[in-house]
């Protein structure tokens, strides 16, 4: 007979290994399958550094697990010994429409978060580094700051461990069935079969592939991340000194960005936000192009132009997007035992300790005190 578990967790990503972490140290017997090693660099949990805020564009419904999150960070770096997050402060810019802005402060004002409003004199005295047009506004909260992906799955995984999880990595999952025999769930892999009273399915860009039956369509988009030493040197864009930021254009581009983290030699990191092309996960073009890297320096220069000095690398990482681009954490609609969370869209990874802690209610007590009716599956099923 196969090993048997309270819970499999397929996928130890960001989602994964903060559930692997809730249940074990909930006492159940987990069993967590990942497919490449820990903490790696093939999937979206990787990148050195992910943003962090509390006053939400996207959705204000999103504001009580940001600041539940921002309570588990503390914890996990106490239990953990590990540095996982570092408050900076965070900074979005645009004209008083745009959603960075309007969006962010509508948001704040919801939920009484502090905050200040920065004419766009005020940000280049404030943050000398940003070259706002004189019709820009922003929109500054203290309590923003940088998640460090690899450090928190690293200490999601030490403390699953630690509380009695079993943990496989290179070990790719095949299939899954939510009512084998003897009513268990099972799952199959290239090394072998498991069972369990419940899954708990995070699959990251691989949605598709493991869970083709949700109904939900999860696209892949390849993304870069670029890392530059600023022409001025890293002190003006050290953490102390340099907030993280969304900047928004009028015709909708954003860029995102962090103060210098790693010092001169790992200068400071930039992206576009949603500016990829669709691709396959198992296929992904990890290679950066000059082309990628010139427009990305050009287009930096009349925003933040001192940033630009020299690039110095660039990595490829995925967005697993929804049509809405809001998330599915959810029990499987049609299989009760299964609890599903993927489609996070680009803005995920900053709620990864809330959904760990939500994935573990929905697969030991089949629901949670937390809000999640906007991450229904049911609400884009095709």
């Amino acid at each position: 007979m196969p090993a048997s578990y309270d819970v499999i967790v397929v996928g130890l990503g960001g989602m994964g290994s903060a559930a692997a972490y809730h249940l074990a140290a909930r006492g159940r017997r987990v069993l967590g399958l990942e497919r490449f090693g820990p903490a790696h660099n093939l999937g979206s949990s990787h990148g050195g550094s992910r943003i962090y805020r509390q006053a939400y564009f996207e959705d204000s419904a999103y504001v009580p697990l940001l600041l539940r999150a921002h309570e588990l960070w503390e914890k996990l770096a106490v239990d953990s010994g590990r540095e996982v997050f570092i408050e900076t402060g965070g900074l979005m810019i645009g004209r008083e429409s745009s959603a960075a802005f309007a969006g962010t402060l509508d948001s704040a004002r919801r939920w009484d978060l502090d905050h200040e409003v920065l004419t766009a004199a005020d940000i280049r005295r404030r943050f000398p580094t940003f070259r706002p047009a004189a019709e820009d506004v922003g929109f500054h909260e203290r309590r923003a700051g940088v998640a460090l992906p690899e450090a928190t799955v690293t200490a999601h995984l030490e403390l699953a461990q630690a509380h009695g999880a079993e943990l496989h990595f290179a070990e790719g999952v095949l299939g899954w069935e939510a009512d084998g025999p003897g009513r268990k769930a099972w799952v199959v892999t290239d090394r072998g079969a498991y069972t369990a009273d419940r899954l708990v399915i995070a699959p990251g860009a691989w949605a598709s592939k493991l869970l083709p039956d949700l109904g939900v369509n999860v696209t892949v988009e390849r993304q870069v991340m670029y890392w530059f030493q600023p022409e001025s040197g890293v002190g003006p864009f050290s953490a102390d000194r340099h907030p993280v930021y969304i900047w928004e254009d009028p015709d909708g581009t954003r860029i995102y960005g962090f103060p210098a983290l790693d010092g001169a030699e790992g200068g400071a990191k930039v992206a576009f936000f949603r500016k990829g092309v669709p691709s396959d996960p198992d296929s992904l073009d990890r290679r950066i192009h000059p082309d990628e890297i010139t427009a990305m320096s050009e287009y930096l220069r009349t925003r933040i132009p001192t940033l630009p000095g020299s690039f110095l690398k660039a990595a490829a990482c995925m967005y697993a997007n929804t049509a809405d681009e809001h998330f599915v954490v959810s029990q499987h609609p049609d299989h009760p035992r299964v609890t599903v969370a993927c489609g996070f869209s680009g803005h995920g990874f900053k709620f990864v300790p809330v959904v760990g802690e939500i994935l573990a209610d929905l697969a030991t007590e089949g629901t949670t005190k937390h809000s999640i009716a906007l991450f229904d599956p049911r609400r884009v099923r095709v």
